[in-house]
């Protein structure tokens, strides 16, 4: 009892602790909560449709079409360049399919099954065609290879050992039939949207007159430019009229931003140069003197090592095969400057021939349980070829075809690095005569060689090249690293920037309306952070210095304005509405002009230039040569007249205003009308109004791109 009377003295006090104790773990959860929503927003590369994708998502759509792209032109690996463009690809195309897919979804379109093997049966799809599946005699896809091969890996999936070419193909064909069905559904949707879009043999009509009719006229113009911009006057009531008349073209559907920055390249000093330039004088002097031309090269740190095999001109850098007809054998050049790569040279062709560029041969590899006994059969199958033994049945003899097979000069002249037997090997095979055998000696056993055909002479060249990049030192970079950094330093505002820029020779450079789509700041590489730092910033702020580019590059960065989506404002846009009103006013001071002008000699007394423009149609534009401009209201003026009618009102075009009297009148010679063919090119514009209408969809769909916080 008395334990009861204490905590009921204490229970206001008890309640609040408990309370507080409960409030604290809702609390912790909140926030473990809000912490966990944090993380995936980090991690959300954009979003379409209220439907978000994150990096890992991204990166494996990524990964797949590079996979993909390496697969169907054969290449290892991707410049910056490409994959910049493969993720750009990658992002447009998983857009436009959440876009597509949405809208197909609302009116159930769908692309079946069947619908798909007919695509495969049929066998033209581009898409196909890129497959291996492709018959070589039909020169079409065959879906027989295609179910062979699936049903082949089916029945092997589950062995380990089967061959990463079999998962390769399997997983580029996963990915192939993906991308049809997705390019088909596209199309069934964006066919529904053009059909919509009927063509009719009256329209056809219409359409094939206004390619076909033409006029010849006597146009008189009057240039904007003749009217001095000093005689009108534009009050900010004529802006904003025209600001409120053309307000839609001023919307902007993506957030950017406006910046100011310097950026600074280091380049090699006056020493840096001398230094290399010491380094590639004694380079020709050592080649001009007859040095072993492999250890010169190695020793001068050449981007192209010496291999000792005489190559075509393909194999040299262009401004390196342009010398080489001009020098003579033997000769050495002194060190010159390719300002193109920023590069030092120095060339000694030691010897040019003439060459087959593709040598046909075959042979026969020999080995043995000793190099003693390898020996012994070489020489004994050499004896038999030069006594007239049959190639193929020896081959054979020993396990092998005896194939003939093809040599190219692309196949091995461009390679980094040779070894002597690898070197006497290609030796033989260029130098041998049609039919001649040789027997050679490696290392590790014998080939018995025989060349079978010799095409395309060719001239090689034997050159020893040292090419070397103009390079800074770690001292100049040091340098000029600590002079800008201090320049970033002592300016913190954007006003100092600019104030104190010529003082440490540098040029402050403005740039409007960047993306964060874009891959890099001031087109430099390795901008990333700098792109991360602009979309995060205030107007106003300064940035910290980085360091870009191929590591030759600093950057400071001045966040200016934000552009968000919506409506540019009046001031954004002033000068492109001030050349409007400029121009309407113009327009108007001429129309006053000639008011009550009937023709043509009147309109040229009043001080216009008359000239005769031929075969206008209101299909195109009329580009009038005194404006310098093409003008598509007259193309529309004229094509309302008949023959011999003079221009009733002035026609208001983009650089003059124009009366004219059409001479002539009548349908392009050899036109004749099909309505067939009329009505189909109608469908083709109807498709592109289409893909307009695709845009459209675009902008609403609420699309969030954020690649730039990852990539």
């Amino acid at each position: 009892m008395a334990a009861l009377g204490k905590i009921r003295k204490r229970g206001v006090a008890l309640v609040i602790i408990i309370g507080l104790g409960l409030f604290a773990f809702i609390a912790e959860e909140a926030f473990r909560s809000c912490e966990a929503t944090k993380n995936q927003q980090r991690q959300q590369i954009g979003e379409v449709l209220g439907k978000k994708i994150n990096v890992q998502e991204f990166q494996t759509l990524v990964d797949e079409y590079q996979e993909v792209l390496k697969m169907s032109q054969g290449v290892d690996n991707l410049s910056e360049e490409q994959l910049n463009s493969l993720k750009d690809e990658v992002w447009n195309s998983y857009v436009n399919e959440q876009i597509i897919s949405n809208e197909a979804g609302k009116i159930g379109l769908t692309v079946t099954d069947e619908e798909l093997q007919n695509i495969m049966k049929e066998g033209t799809n581009p898409m196909l065609l890129r497959t291996p599946f492709v018959n070589q005699q039909t020169g079409r896809f065959d879906v027989t290879l295609l179910t062979k091969f699936l049903a082949d890996y089916k029945k092997n999936s589950t062995n380990p050992q089967l061959s990463e070419s079999y998962q390769q193909i399997y997983k580029y064909w996963q990915f192939i039939e993906k991308q049809l069905r997705t390019q088909t559904l596209a199309q069934k949707f964006q066919s529904l949207i053009a059909n919509s879009l009927i063509s009719n043999p009256v329209s056809a009509k219409m359409a094939f007159d206004a390619q076909n009719q033409e006029s010849d006229v006597e146009l008189a113009s009057i240039a904007y430019s003749t009217v001095n911009d000093n005689d009108v006057q534009v009050a900010e009531s004529d802006l904003k009229a025209k600001y409120d008349e053309q307000k839609e073209m001023f919307k902007q559907t993506v957030e950017t931003r406006d910046i100011k920055y310097v950026a600074y390249q280091v380049v090699a000093s006056a020493a840096d140069r001398q230094a290399l330039m010491a380094t590639m004088k004694e380079a020709s002097d050592k080649l001009q003197s007859g040095a072993n031309p492999a250890e010169v090269v190695r020793k001068a740190q050449s981007q192209f090592p010496y291999i000792g095999i005489a190559a075509t001109k393909r194999a040299y850098p262009s401004d390196i095969a342009a010398k080489l007809d001009s020098m003579s054998v033997g000769q050495t050049t002194g060190p010159f400057e390719t300002k193109s790569d920023n590069t030092l040279n120095v060339v000694k062709l030691l010897s040019k021939v003439q060459m087959p560029d593709s040598i046909e041969y075959r042979q026969i590899q020999v080995g043995g349980a000793t190099l003693e006994e390898t020996r012994k059969t070489a020489d004994s199958i050499y004896t038999a070829l030069k006594a007239g033994a049959d190639f193929g049945q020896l081959a054979e003899k020993y396990g092998q075809t005896g194939q003939k097979q093809w040599l190219t000069s692309a196949m091995y002249e461009n390679s980094n690095s040779m070894d002597e037997e690898s070197k006497n090997y290609l030796n033989s095979i260029n130098t041998l005569a049609v039919n001649e055998v040789k027997n050679l000696e490696f290392s590790q056993g014998n080939i018995v060689l025989q060349v079978t055909a010799r095409k395309a002479m060719v001239d090689k060249y034997d050159v020893a090249l040292v090419k070397h990049t103009i390079d800074f030192s770690k001292a100049t970079y040091s340098e000029a690293y600590n002079k800008f950094s201090q320049y970033v330093s002592e300016n913190k505002t954007l006003e100092e920037l600019e104030k104190n820029a010529e003082k440490f020779g540098y040029r402050v450079q403005e740039r409007k309306d960047l993306f964060n789509s874009e891959h890099n700041v001031a087109g430099l590489r390795a901008t990333r952070e700098a792109m991360k730092w602009i979309f995060d910033a205030k107007a106003g702020e300064v940035s910290p210095l980085y360091e870009c580019g191929s590591n030759d590059n600093l950057l400071v960065v001045a966040l200016t304005k934000v552009n968000p989506v919506g409506y540019r404002s009046l001031s954004d846009v002033k000068d492109v509405l001030k050349q409007e009103v400029l121009r309407d006013k113009k327009f108007e001071q001429i129309k006053a002009k000639f008011a009550g002008v009937g023709d043509i000699a009147a309109a040229k007394a009043k001080g216009a230039r008359v000239d005769s423009v031929k075969q206008i149609t209101f299909n195109a534009p009329v580009f009038v040569q005194a404006t310098g401009s093409s003008e598509p209201a007259l193309a529309g003026a004229v094509a309302a007249l008949k023959q011999g009618d003079f221009s009733k009102a002035l026609i208001k075009g983009n650089a003059g205003a124009y009366l004219f009297r059409v001479i002539k009148k009548a349908p392009r010679e050899g036109a004749t009308f099909d309505d067939k063919a009329m009505e189909r090119s109608l469908s083709q514009r109807a498709q592109q109004a289409a893909g307009r209408f695709i845009q459209e969809l675009y902008q609403k769909a609420n699309v969030v791109d954020n690649r730039y916080l990852f990539f």
